[in-house]
């Protein structure tokens, strides 16, 4: 592809070639890049989604092919009039002299652009990526709150097609969804504006100081519904839920829940309910307006969409999506929550949908989950310089979802009595969600409407009938719609109980959000006295700051518990930016365990920052930990541009621990590791595996570690019919409390619930820095998974430790299907589970593809479904 144009469109006919001497008469505010493969060979340039076909004359497109493509040579005006559409024709340019010392003389990349769409990579310009967000890192980063994510590995990220335009009639782009002539997605540069590093960062700080100036707040109309629809197809028109108002919405946030209930779905991703509903949904949006689909997000069965009326297309920027799984393990996405973050005029919106831990007594386990959205749920700045966004730092927050909140009250009969009596408030005083609110574990400073309808859970599917089944689950408010902000008036909230497709009603809620609309005029002069005013300061002063410490001690810094230290960063009277720099040689500006937040940023004269210092030891760091080959030991460069560097020391001790240590070390520690001097688990972990069966001088192993074996025994004795074991996850706490017992060897006071004590297994298979199956077999297992024969000859080529673990797991797991009845687990569950546990890819220990992953599922399958005459009681530690 050859390299982009920046182009301005003149009204009616003409392109002019962004340069120095570019005039600005009679420009429509509309610029974008332009590829040379968006031209015809006969000159024709066809601008996707405003249905413009502008004719290049000879002259133009030689200009095009003879342009210094890299040299940005922009002047500041011309970038001021590229960030302020509508510009007056009649106004003649004015001569800001002064303004030429701001052109870019060193060619540098083209940036993201603030005000543009974000196009994933590989995609057409301008075409926005659908799909989940998440880190593409196999790194795990703590939480906020304690146990680490992968996001990336449950995380659904497909883009739409991507197909050129010499595919695609234009009629076909324009009818992408229903009645809308654009996408948004179309607007992809649409206001782009250069950047200008530290000078730049300096005037959209003053600008955002100044934003009252030149904005004044207009109402738009936004319709938010969240539906949990049990896996089951659209089988109704959704007008009556979607279109139900006369007035037709500005702003369409569209929830699902449930979308797909099928392992397939839970474990691989994919699944045909997402066009089914997007379908339904574009068909269902109000009839007398014109939309596009801005975003489309889903993680497994949790789905968010947005539309904007065709008309407000050019005013929506800084698209992001991001997923966050609160499943087992921290990261399954059966649970959990999607967002969509973008910024509408000049006000920033975030939208979440959210599905939170079900049944009635596992409220802290909502609480929990809600938690750990707000803390993980991240999005990148289009300026990379800049930390990621949190859900809290917008303007405008929108919650909706399957939030699973119960009623407390016990008696089902008289919860269904004063729903028929429609004495709602006095019902509402049971509600979980309420009370949580109250005592502010979540959702604090968040607003909820009356409830001034029945509970939306649970129905007969297909009915209005409350449900019969077998367990009678009482009726609940599980489906809200919260909000946070300022100029938000709630016009209605409401169920539908028309609608009958699930056990579940859907819910809508629409609102009146006062945005911040900018006034080009008054926004064109507060910028130009913004670089006026900084034109006058002496670039030879050198940016100063203070430090309120600079030593930072973590003391007892356990596995997977996170540990903070902050500091303040007061700047003088410079405006400055700073950044955590990387010391020589090395490839990062700290150890894996560590991390700052934020780690680089920009401050005005006299303001201030803090910096939190993170520090969390996960399964990649826990084993150097454990050997003494690193040490909780690092120095912090802090660094100031056209400043000095500032130094700061971090230090601590680390408490060994279970998880991390290799399988073959554990067989040889009979005694709890923290009873262990350190210069024996030093040893121990330090140890070959192929060494553990020379006929050293030292003891025998035992069969398996007696951490597996305390884990394995406690589930057989307590939690052999537990239901959705594997599956549901433990509460955080009594994971420190499990991973304490096991570290200490007072399992005499190990107490937890089933669900945690099923979760430290799994976080204990995923913590060996060798898995079950060693890295040297992984190759043979795939290619031998389905043949049993072959695979049991693989197993047994594997360390007396690790086979003895493998066969031990298998019998723990035989033992589950057994009661299968009862804990409804079945061998494609488990094997999908822990395949991807006991194999690994070698290769960088990176997650396994999906074709490999389905081999790793198979080959652990063909054990679960051909069982050997084996017993738990045949191994012991």
């Amino acid at each position: 592809m050859l390299p982009a144009l920046s182009l301005f469109l003149y009204t009616h006919r003409r392109m002019a070639i962004t340069g120095d001497d570019v005039s600005l008469d009679q420009i429509v505010p509309v610029s974008r890049d332009f590829t040379l493969e968006e031209v015809s060979p006969d000159g024709e340039l066809y601008i996707l989604g405003s249905d413009v076909t502008v004719q290049l004359d000879t002259a133009e497109l030689s200009l095009l092919f003879q342009l210094p493509f890299g040299s940005h040579t922009r002047t500041f005006l011309q970038e001021v009039a590229r960030a302020c559409p509508g510009f007056v024709p009649a106004i003649p340019d004015p001569e800001f002299l002064w303004l030429s010392r701001y052109r870019c003389t060193e060619p540098e990349p083209e940036p993201p652009t603030p005000r543009s769409w974000n196009s994933a990579p590989g995609t057409w310009p301008g075409r926005a990526r659908i799909g989940g967000g998440g880190s593409s890192s196999d790194e795990l980063r703590p939480n906020g709150k304690g146990l680490p994510v992968d996001q990336s590995s449950w995380g659904q990220n497909k883009p739409e097609n991507s197909l050129s335009r010499q595919n695609k009639s234009k009629s076909e782009i324009s009818n992408m969804v229903r009645s809308s002539t654009i996408t948004v997605s179309d607007k992809a540069h649409i206001l782009s504006m250069q950047k200008f590093g530290l000078r730049d960062t300096i005037v959209k700080s003053h600008l955002i100081q100044k934003e009252e100036d030149y904005t004044y707040i207009q109402n738009f109309r936004f319709f938010v519904g969240t539906y949990n629809v049990n896996g089951q197809s659209p089988k109704e028109c959704l007008r009556p839920w979607l279109s139900h108002d006369t007035q037709a919405p500005d702003v369409y946030c569209v929830g699902f829940q449930e979308l797909d209930l099928s392992k397939e779905a839970f474990f691989f991703h994919d699944t045909p309910k997402e066009e089914e509903w997007f379908k339904a949904v574009s068909e269902g949006l109000h009839p007398d307006a014109k939309y596009a689909k801005v975003k489309l997000i889903r993680l497994v069965g949790i789905m968010l969409l947005l539309y904007v009326k065709q008309e407000h297309a050019a005013y929506i920027s800084e698209v992001e999506a991001e997923t966050v799984g609160t499943g087992i393990m921290g990261r399954m996405g059966n649970k959990g929550g999607v967002a969509i973050r973008f910024r509408f005029h000049n006000t920033s919106i975030c939208v979440v949908n959210s599905h939170l831990a079900a049944h009635t007594e596992e409220y802290e386990r909502r609480n929990q989950d809600y938690k750990d959205i707000c803390s993980r749920m991240q999005f990148c700045q289009v300026d990379p310089s800049l930390p990621p966004l949190t859900i809290s730092k917008h303007d405008v927050i929108l919650w909706l979802g399957d939030l699973n909140y119960r009623i407390e009250d016990p008696d089902v009969e008289k919860v269904k009595k004063l729903i028929e009596e429609k004495a709602f408030q006095t019902l509402y005083a049971y509600d979980q969600l309420r009370a949580q609110v109250a005592a502010k574990a979540v959702f604090e400073g968040f607003s909820e409407g009356e409830l001034t309808f029945q509970p939306t859970y649970k129905y007969d599917t297909g009915s209005d009938d409350w449900d019969t089944s077998e367990k009678c689950r009482a009726p609940a408010w599980c489906d809200r719609v919260l909000w946070k902000g300022k100029n938000i008036t709630q016009l209605s909230y409401q169920s539908h109980m028309a609608l009958k497709t699930s056990d579940h009603k859907p819910v809508s809620s629409v609102f009146d959000i006062g945005v911040r609309v900018i006034n080009e005029e008054l926004y064109r002069k507060t910028l130009e006295e913004i670089v006026r005013s900084l034109d006058k300061m002496e670039n030879a002063n050198i940016p100063s700051v203070s430090l309120s410490k600079r030593e930072f001690c973590f003391q007892n810094v356990k596995y997977m518990h996170l540990q903070v230290e902050s500091f303040t960063i007061r700047n003088g009277q410079v405006p400055c930016q700073f950044e955590f720099i990387s010391k020589p040689n090395e490839e990062s500006y700290c150890k894996q365990w560590l991390r700052a937040s934020p780690s680089r940023g920009f401050l005005l004269p006299d303001s201030s920052v803090e910096i939190e210092l993170e520090l969390f030891v996960n399964k990649t760091t826990a084993t150097k930990l454990n050997s003494g080959e690193d040490k909780i030991e690092d120095i912090l460069v802090l660094h100031l541009d056209r400043g000095k560097d500032y130094f700061l020391s971090v230090s601590g001790n680390y408490m060994p621990s279970c998880f991390g240590s290799p399988i073959h070390t554990l067989c040889y520690m009979k005694e709890p590791i923290l009873d262990l001097p350190l210069e024996t688990i030093r040893e121990l972990t330090l140890m070959r595996l192929q060494t553990e069966d020379n006929g050293s001088q030292l003891e025998k192993p035992m069969d398996i570690p007696k951490e597996l074996w305390i884990l394995v025994d406690y589930l057989y004795r307590n939690a052999i019919q537990q239901e959705d074991l594997f599956q549901q996850p433990g509460l955080r706490s009594e994971f420190d409390h499990i991973r304490d017992c096991l570290d200490t060897g007072t399992i005499d006071n190990l107490s937890a619930s089933n669900h945690s004590v099923a979760e430290a297994l799994l976080l204990f298979l995923e913590s060996l820095p060798e898995p079950v199956i060693c890295f040297s077999a992984y190759r043979n297992c795939l290619e031998c998974s389905g043949n049993l024969t072959a695979s049991k000859q693989v197993i047994t080529t594997l360390p007396a430790c690790h086979r003895n673990v493998f066969t031990y797991l298998m019998a723990f797991l035989q033992e589950l299907l057994k009661n299968s009845a009862k804990n409804h687990l079945d061998d494609n569950i488990l094997a999908s589970i822990f395949g991807s546990l006991l194999l690994r890819n070698p290769a960088g220990h990176q997650k396994l593809e999906m074709a490999e992953k389905k081999k790793a599922q198979e080959f652990v399958h063909q054990f679960l479904t051909h069982p050997e005459p084996l017993s738990l009681l045949s191994y012991s530690a």
